[in-house]
């Protein structure tokens, strides 16, 4: 396992696939406005579909990458291990420390650690989490790959 987990939050969508590449947008942004523009690493302007089909993105996100959800090139519904795919969640995976199902932000910033823990190099999990049982945004964790 790797030391570098990270956290992050995004919008919520039905569509977890649709919020998820919202999230990327939003993390594509901030990385641009922070660290890619004083050093692109010679990725410049491009999507992250286009970064995705780069051999040498692909290369940098292997060796390094960025701890968000820009290591990830899709979501994916699944319970087996797939590298650079974000999976959510199963319900037995939610209920196992939000027993109601419907995590509040409260309850997976408490439960970080436990959710870290069994992330290995190259994975991330989802979930959706609540504020007044309404969906309200979309926790994700993971792993870099290095």
């Amino acid at each position: 396992m790797g030391g570098n987990e990270w956290t992050m939050t995004g919008p919520y969508q039905e569509d977890l696939a649709a919020a998820f590449r919202q999230a990327q947008a939003q993390a594509q942004a901030q990385a641009q406005a922070l660290e890619l523009v004083q050093d692109d690493r010679g990725f410049p302007g491009l999507g992250i579909v286009e970064l995705w089909q780069d051999e040498a993105w692909q290369e940098y996100i292997a060796t390094g990458g960025t701890g968000t959800v820009l290591d990830f090139y899709e979501l994916v519904v699944t319970e087996d291990e797939v590298p650079f795919v974000m999976r959510p969640l199963s319900r037995n995976e939610v209920v196992a420390w939000a027993p109601d199902g419907r995590p509040t932000r409260e309850q997976w910033d408490a439960a970080q650690r436990r959710l870290l823990d069994p992330i290995g190099r190259g994975e991330g999990r989802c979930t959706v989490l609540y504020r007044e049982d309404r969906p309200a945004e979309v926790g994700y964790w993971g792993c870099p790959a290095d």
